[in-house]
């Protein structure tokens, strides 16, 4: 195959698995826990940690061409987040299906309305779904958090036990993974993205 042919088939790769963590932009909020700590004043600023892309860009991503006919995302959002998230996956050209994974970082954070200690993996379609290799894949996932913001590789193990001939892409990827193409700034693409 000549490189002009193999760089055409590249750009033109299609995907039936997305996997997602944008780096959402919150609006941040110091918050006063009297009854927890004392009066002690707290401010969670992501941007301490990575780059953060605002609501409107993320959405503005062209997901839609490399997604396949039948295609699967998987999105990771936070409780505040949860209707971004699900606007996100209809911007990028996905219908909504539930909530994939729920992952409990055996850690509680302060939350505005209830301790907070879960992240969600919310799993959009678009055409039919591809058929799973595996039906007896947990959702709920119980697991020490790690570096800021990194989601465990199990909750990627199980989507390959239920998808394992589809080809895959993790977007916004921190590293390579093997069987999986990634596209982020914090790793060397396998695509270019273009809003």
């Amino acid at each position: 195959m000549s490189f002009k042919r193999l760089m055409t088939s590249l750009m033109n790769k299609k995907y039936q698995v997305i996997y997602a963590d944008p780096p959402w932009a919150y609006r941040q909020k110091q918050i006063n826990f009297q009854s927890y700590d004392k009066g002690k004043k707290y401010f969670n600023d992501v941007t301490e940690h990575y780059a953060t892309m605002s609501n409107d860009d993320i959405k503005a991503l062209n997901v839609a061409q490399i997604a396949d006919v039948d295609c699967l995302l998987f999105l990771w959002v936070t409780s505040p987040n949860l209707d971004v998230g699900i606007e996100t996956g209809k911007a990028w050209g996905f219908e909504f299906k539930t909530v994939a994974f729920v992952w409990e970082k055996q850690r509680t954070n302060y939350g505005f309305y209830t301790l907070s200690s879960c992240e969600l993996c919310l799993v959009f379609k678009k055409g039919k779904i591809p058929a799973r290799a595996v039906t007896n894949v947990r959702q709920f996932l119980s697991e020490k958090l790690g570096e800021h913001s990194t989601k465990p590789l199990e909750i990627r193990r199980r989507i390959e036990t239920m998808w394992p001939t589809q080809n895959k892409i993790e977007l916004f990827a921190r590293q390579k993974t093997e069987g999986w193409d990634v596209w982020g700034n914090e790793v060397e693409s396998d695509i270019n993205l273009d809003a």
